[in-house]
């Protein structure tokens, strides 16, 4: 049984609507998919209609933006299967509100140094609930300024800590969302450690008891990395998950559709766990 438990659609910051995306996890042979679209849950009800047409079982899941007030840094958590996503509905619209105001900063910014507009930006983003980094970089490339989303002038303008155009603020403290998650009946999943260095972070909301899972199958995490997670979930006795956080053409590297995956029995753990909070 091939799970891939993350990627992303035009709703978020992939390239693919949802048909698109389940309509290749199939034709992958992915038996079991989670549109994780960040901060929100806008796919659940179109997903099952086409998940069930193609015979692809869906997993309800959203990757919520949080962070880290201990080492001031961003965290990502991952929410599967909530039995009460309106308790997630406000949070998703905060964090989204506050990524359109850094992003039109950002673009503001862009703007004083390349001749583009506004409109060459939101034009694609018309099915995302946000404004994200790659929509800013597809102008760019529209208007010959880079032939890559991810080359010397990415590096250059949104560079976390050194881009002359990046702008970031805090997101909602982690503790908080993870407590949301729980009250909204979902099971909470710390999104690649390695991508954002959380290890300490896990291991501190793993020993609180916080925390039901960890992603481990990531790309950004290399064997020494996931050796590491893989410790602490054993020792907390962790949920072990893993996706290929697919994004299409937005892709940060070369991945695909069940390029990451969760085991059967990790997704009948999260399956058990979050039927017993109905």
């Amino acid at each position: 049984m091939i799970c891939d438990l993350h990627c992303h659609t035009k709703l978020s910051d992939g390239s693919l609507g949802i048909e698109d995306v389940i309509a290749q996890a199939k034709r992958t042979g992915i038996e079991w998919l989670s549109i994780t679209d960040h901060d929100t849950m806008a796919s659940f009800s179109r997903a099952d209609v086409i998940g069930q047409r193609e015979g692809v079982k869906m997993l309800h899941g959203v990757e919520l933006s949080a962070w880290d007030k201990t080492r001031n840094s961003k965290v990502h958590i991952l929410c599967y299967a909530p039995q009460k996503p309106d308790r997630l509905e406000g949070l998703c619209h905060k964090s989204c509100e506050i990524r359109k105001e850094c992003s039109k900063e950002m673009i503001a910014k862009v703007m004083e140094k390349y001749p583009i507009t506004l409109e060459s930006v939101l034009k694609h983003t018309t099915s995302s609930k946000s404004i994200f980094k790659q929509h800013i970089m597809r102008a760019l490339i529209d208007y010959g300024y880079a032939l890559e989303f991810y080359g010397e002038l990415d590096h250059e303008l949104f560079n976390p800590a050194t881009g002359s155009c990046y702008v970031e603020r805090e997101y909602p403290d982690v503790n908080f969302v993870i407590d949301l998650i729980h009250t909204a009946k979902g099971a909470a999943v710390l999104a690649h450690p390695a991508q954002y260095n959380n290890i300490e972070l896990l291991e501190e909301l793993a020993k609180n008891g916080k925390i039901d899972g960890v992603e481990i199958d990531h790309y950004s995490a290399d064997e020494a990395y996931r050796s590491e997670l893989k410790a602490i979930a054993d020792r907390y006795e962790l949920i072990r998950t893993g996706g290929s956080d697919f994004h299409g053409l937005y892709n940060n590297v070369p991945t695909h559709l069940g390029s990451g995956t969760t085991s059967q029995e990790d997704l009948e753990r999260i399956l058990k766990l979050t039927s017993k909070k109905q």
